[in-house]
């Protein structure tokens, strides 16, 4: 498509003429001698249909029109003549049913949605009897809106929709929203966004008919003196004194083109006043502009910010392919990410009560996933501090054996075979005399007795706090001694002292307390007071017998504690000849109990989600109605140039933005309750792992792409002349 040789918004007022120029009049008054200029707009047998079959309406039928670059016409009619479909067949909103409509030569029926979009932003503008502007964008995002889509840098955008708005007297008026407006005000802002990216083509769709007199005659001064520029102006109008400022009129009725005249006598004796007018309120308005907009520079001119302007014809847009992959880089991603935050920011109750279901699954998944790991840990270190890597040899089959008592068969020797294997750590022999009572002073009270070996610390994983435990050697000769636990140190000796050579009677069996033993803090640990005596002591003076109870094995650290299982209960087998006994390995009940646990925090997590996809369906069907009521905005993005990607691509943000901030705040939330359960419930542990908070950000995302998917396609779909007429 040529571009004329200046795509100025407007000329300063003294370069201005003060009427525009007329064709040449024709031999006679119904015909256009076109000869002078080459055709830029042709069509040929036009013809639209809506509907099919017998219901359909053929509102166009069989239309004959070229018009020619830099022509001024207007396309009259009566309302339901056809003139604002012809008007959307010429601006590529809509396509023809039928017939040819070349654009510079190229027939429009061969262009892709892209190419007509690029058409569109790049060589079209349009105006709107009903202005259509965003009401959440201020006056200079309005008028920026196309060069966005055309991928013009931030500064450019802003220095030219600022030089623009000036031309049109607004330069005081940048930061305004239209609802802070007058009519005339808001029409001057389209007329601005409809030249932003050059707007070869003016397509006025009845530029005055919501405006008062004085406000149309100064936007029918604004398009004369566009078209004085070079401009290719069609005005659409039911009104013959709008028709009458062009030089040529075509008029329709009932689908069909009936006359095409050319206006000998265009209203050009009321431009010399009010351009006189104009230019001292533009003069004021620059002014303005300087001081407010730009911190005291001058506003550039609409020169300075004009696009480049070599001849360029349609064949030389850059192909589809190629605008695609500069719209898929990142300055297109924080463009559509800007608009989607102002729309975001313009309902921000809406957007909080949409955000409010992700915010309250996410904190259900995250707080229930880092209490369900805090416990795990728990209970694994209480586990691990009770007997780490042990495994513990018993009477019988299993627990519940009821002759398990009847056996006699575990002996010392046992524990000796078992210290001599390869994977042995160290082995305490164990006779568990039952509860009886202990006695120190005028203190009487009840403590468990246990009789174990030597290496009873090691084996057990205990630790003393002070004094020793007993050795081998009183293990033989079956001392009197005990190392007692800080449970029953405090019980006995409530009021302190050294407890170590002190004598205490469990039952009537005076023992010297020898050492003092550490008390686990765990939830599978009796707070009972417990004393440790020679196994051989408990035996033969407590218990009345010779043979073991049980055995603990502590495995060495790095074997595999499968396999020492399988190693113990195949030297035991063979010194027994069967297998009476059973073995209990503290490694399969931490597996159980972590998986156990994991399923548990699974369980919780998936009842968690139940919520998460509540929300997600929330902001589905708010990003649905978010569609249908911002159709009209939709039809005017797509009219001045957006793609259908590009509507995807920010109603898809907009709902991954939400559940993003969702996320956020859940996880925040989250956190904040941990410490407060934390707080209050000391013995629950909340621990919050990378995985976890990864896991909420993904989940937030999956369930912003699925839930704005849908809508952001169906916005994406609507076609610009369909939702342009939606209210």
């Amino acid at each position: 498509m040529h571009v004329r040789p200046s795509t100025d918004a407007m000329a300063p007022a003294s370069d201005m003429p003060e009427t525009p120029d007329t064709p040449e009049t024709p031999n006679t008054p119904d015909t256009l001698d076109t000869s002078a200029a080459a055709p830029l707009l042709r069509l040929s047998g036009v013809a639209r249909s809506f509907g099919e079959g017998v219901g359909a309406v053929t509102v166009l039928r069989d239309v004959e029109l070229v018009i020619r670059r830099g022509e001024m016409v207007a396309i009259m009619g009566p309302s339901g003549s056809g003139k604002s479909t012809l008007m959307n067949v010429l601006g590529c909103l809509d396509r023809a049913s039928s017939g040819c409509y070349e654009i510079d030569g190229r027939d429009v029926a061969s262009l892709s949605d892209d190419d007509l979009a690029a058409l569109r932003r790049e060589h079209f503008g349009f105006i709107f009897q009903r202005y259509h502007l965003m009401g959440h964008l201020t006056a200079q995002g309005n008028v920026e809106v196309p060069a966005v889509y055309a991928g013009t840098s931030k500064t450019a955008r802003a220095q030219r929709s600022a030089a623009l708005l000036g031309r049109l007297g607004l330069g005081g008026h940048l930061s305004h929203r239209p609802s802070q407006m007058s009519g005339g005000q808001q029409q001057r802002v389209s007329i601005a966004r409809a030249l932003m990216n050059g707007g070869d083509i003016i397509l006025a769709d009845e530029p005055t008919g919501a405006l008062d007199s004085r406000s149309g005659l100064e936007v029918m001064q604004i398009l004369c003196e566009l078209h004085a520029r070079g401009h290719t102006i069609i005005l659409v109008t039911h009104d013959p004194g709008v028709a009458a400022w062009a030089q040529r009129v075509i008029e329709i009725a009932d689908g069909r083109i009936v006359r095409d005249r050319v206006n000998e006598t265009p209203r050009t004796d009321e431009l010399a006043a009010l351009t006189r007018e104009r230019t001292q309120t533009q003069s004021r308005s620059q002014s303005q502009s300087q001081e407010d907009t730009h911190a005291g520079q001058v506003a550039p001119t609409a020169e300075e910010t004009a696009p480049q302007t070599d001849d360029v014809t349609l064949q030389k847009l850059p192909s589809v392919e190629a605008r695609r992959r500069w719209f898929a880089g990142w300055p297109k991603f924080s463009e559509s990410l800007s608009m989607a935050w102002h729309a975001l920011a313009s309902h921000r109750l809406r957007t909080g009560l949409t955000m409010l279901g992700i915010v309250i699954g996410i904190t259900s998944v995250v707080s229930l996933s880092a209490i369900g790991e805090g416990t795990k840990r728990r209970v694994l270190n209480d586990i691990g501090s009770i007997a780490p890597n042990t495994i513990t040899v018993l009477r019988g089959r299993d627990f519940n054996d009821d002759k398990a008592a009847e056996i006699r068969t575990l002996l010392p020797r046992d524990a000796e075979l078992l210290a001599a294997q390869p994977y042995t750590d160290s082995v305490s022999p164990q006779v568990n005399a039952r509860t009886v009572r202990v006695r120190f002073g005028r203190i009487d009270t009840d403590a468990q007795v246990h009789g174990e070996g030597a290496n009873f610390l090691r084996a057990n994983g205990l630790k003393l706090a002070r004094g020793r435990g007993f050795d081998t050697s009183e293990v033989e000769r079956q001392a009197q001694v005990a190392v007692i636990g800080e449970n029953a140190l405090r019980k006995l000796m409530p009021n302190g002292g050294d407890p170590i050579g002190q004598i205490v009677l469990a039952g009537s069996l005076p023992l010297r307390v020898i050492g003092v033993v550490r008390d686990r803090s765990s939830m599978f640990v009796s707070r009972s007071l417990n004393l440790y005596v020679p196994w051989s002591t408990a035996a033969s003076r407590l218990a009345g017998q010779q043979h073991l109870e049980a055995i603990t094995v502590r495995i060495l650290d790095g074997h595999p504690p499968s396999a020492a299982e399988a190693g113990i209960v195949r030297v035991l087998t063979r010194a027994h000849g069967n297998k009476d006994f059973f073995t209990f390995n503290m490694d399969t009940v931490v597996k159980s109990i972590s998986r156990t646990s994991q399923m548990l925090t699974l369980l919780l997590s998936f009842v968690a989600l139940i919520s998460l996809v509540v929300g997600g369906i929330g902001v589905a069907n708010i990003m649905l109605v978010s569609v249908t009521e911002r159709t009209r905005e939709i039809g005017i993005r797509r009219a001045i140039g957006a793609r259908r990607q590009d509507i995807l691509r920010q109603f898809l943000i907009e709902a991954v933005l939400v559940c993003l901030m969702g996320g956020a705040v859940g996880v925040v939330l989250s956190y904040a309750i941990g410490q407060l359960v934390a707080f209050v419930v000391p013995q629950v542990a909340v621990v919050f792992s990378v995985n976890t908070l990864a896991a909420a950000v993904l989940c937030a995302s999956v369930i912003g792409v699925a839930s704005g998917w849908w809508p952001s396609r169906s916005a994406a779909r609507l076609d610009p002349v369909d939702a342009l007429a939606r209210e």
